[in-house]
C-alpha cells in the first residue's frame, strides 16, 4: 500500500457527500463544515474559492480544486460577493441561522436557489470527504489549503468531471459506490498531478516513493508491517547495502527505516482499531507486536491514550453523529455518519521530516 492508497483506502473512500449545486447569481456560500477534504469543479459558470487569509483563486469550467480541512473557505460568483448561506458541519446548510435544506432542494443530489428567467445559472459538483483516515493523515498535513488543477491537463479526468455530473443526479441501486470510485479517481489524478509538477513543493518524503531504492522498500514496509524488519533484511530485499539504505532512506524520508516503520505500524493498527470485530490482540499481530500488552505501551507512548481509548473514541464519534441533511437521494434522507476527526488520537509524529508549513495555495500549469 502506497500513501495514495492509504488516503482513500477504509472509511475515507466510503459515504462521501457528493452534490450539485445551481445557483444564480450573486451567490456565495460561507464553508466551515471542517471536512479533511473536499474537491469542487464547476460543470457551468466561473466561481471564485477564498480561502481565508490567502488570495482568491477563479474556477473556470472543468477546473478541479482539492480544498484541505478544516479551515474555512468562501466560495462565490465573484471576490466581493458576501456570502448569506452556512455550510456547517455534517453539511448543514442555514440562512441567518435558519436551515434551508429542504426549500432550496432542487432534486436527486441536487440543491440551489435559481432566479426565475435564469437560463444559465452556475452549476457547481462538490465531492466531500466525511472521514479522516489514519494512514493518509500525513499526507493530507502536507497538502496545501487549496489546489487547483486547470481543465484540460488530463482528458481521462475531464471526461470522469462529465460521468460524475451525469451520474451524481441518478438514484439507482448502488449508486453511492458509483459516486465514491468516480470522485476517488479525480482526486487521486488531482493528487498525481501535484506531485509531478515542479511548483507543487510535494514533502520529499512522499517523493521519495518514486525513487528506485526507497520506494520498493516503503512499499515492502507498507505492505507487510507485521514482518519481522531490520534494516539489514530490508536492504536485502531491495539489493543494496545497509548502510546505503539507511542513509539513503533517512535523506529522503527524513526519518530513519524502523522508525518509519514504528510510526507506520501505529497508523495501520489505529484504523484496524475501528473494526469491532478484531480483538486488541488480533490486531498486535496483524502489525508486528507479539502481543496486545506491547502494542498497548506503544500506543499509549506515542498517542497518550491505549488502543481501547482510541476505539472507544473513535465509535463515539462515528455512532453518536449523524448528519441528517434534508436533500432527497432515491427518495430517502441522506443519512451522513460523521467522521472522527479530532478522535483518533494525537497526530502521527514526524520522526525526522519535513515541518515546514505547506503552502496555502498551488495552482498547477494548464500544460
Amino acid at each position: 500500500m502506497d500513501t495514495l492508497t492509504g488516503l482513500l483506502d477504509g472509511p475515507k473512500a466510503r459515504g462521501a457527500f457528493l452534490l450539485r449545486s445551481v445557483l444564480s447569481t450573486p451567490w456565495a456560500l460561507r464553508i466551515e463544515d471542517r471536512a479533511p477534504l473536499s474537491l469542487i469543479t464547476m460543470l457551468d459558470g466561473e466561481a471564485w474559492i477564498l480561502p481565508d487569509g490567502a488570495d482568491p483563486v477563479l474556477l473556470r469550467p472543468g477546473d478541479l480544486a482539492l480544498l484541505r480541512g478544516p479551515d474555512a473557505y468562501t466560495v462565490a460568483d465573484a471576490p466581493r460577493t458576501e456570502p448569506d448561506i452556512l455550510i456547517g458541519p455534517g453539511q448543514i446548510c442555514s440562512r441567518d441561522g435558519v436551515s434551508v435544506a429542504t426549500s432550496m432542494a432542487l432534486g436527486v443530489r441536487t440543491w440551489g436557489e435559481t432566479r426565475p428567467g435564469d437560463e444559465r445559472p452556475s452549476v457547481m459538483l462538490s465531492g466531500t470527504y466525511m472521514a479522516e483516515h489514519e494512514i493518509g493523515r500525513r499526507l493530507l498535513a502536507h497538502l496545501p489549503t487549496l489546489l487547483v488543477r486547470p481543465a484540460g491537463v488530463n482528458t481521462t479526468e475531464d471526461t470522469l468531471v462529465r460521468l460524475l455530473a451525469t451520474e451524481v443526479t441518478r438514484a439507482e441501486p448502488g449508486q453511492e459506490v458509483v459516486l465514491d470510485r468516480l470522485l476517488d479517481l479525480l482526486v487521486v489524478g488531482v493528487l498525481r498531478s501535484w506531485l509531478a509538477a515542479p511548483q507543487g513543493r510535494a514533502p520529499g518524503w512522499l517523493l521519495a516513493q518514486a525513487d528506485e531504492v526507497v520506494g520498493p522498500a516503503l512499499r515492502l514496509l507498507h505492505d507487510d508491517p507485521a514482518r519481522a524488519w531490520t534494516v539489514a533484511a530490508l536492504a536485502t530485499e531491495v539489493g543494496v547495502s545497509r548502510a546505503g539504505l539507511a542513509r539513503r532512506f533517512a535523506s529522503l524520508v527524513g526519518e530513519p527505516p524502523m522508525a518509519y516503520l514504528a510510526n507506520w505500524r501505529l497508523a495501520v493498527a489505529a484504523d484496524l482499531l475501528r473494526d469491532p470485530g478484531l480483538t486488541v490482540a488480533a490486531v498486535a499481530r496483524r502489525v508486528g507486536y507479539g502481543d496486545a500488552f506491547a502494542l498497548s505501551t506503544a500506543f499509549k507512548r506515542v498517542r497518550g491514550l491505549t488502543p481501547q481509548e482510541h476505539r472507544r473514541l473513535a465509535a463515539s464519534a462515528e455512532a453518536g453523529e449523524t448528519y441528517g441533511v434534508d436533500l432527497p437521494v432515491g427518495g430517502v434522507t441522506a443519512g451522513l455518519t460523521a467522521g472522527a476527526t479530532g478522535a483518533a488520537g494525537a497526530e502521527l509524529p514526524a520522526g525526522g521530516a519535513s515541518r515546514t508549513a505547506p503552502p496555502c495555495t498551488v495552482v498547477l500549469a494548464a500544460g
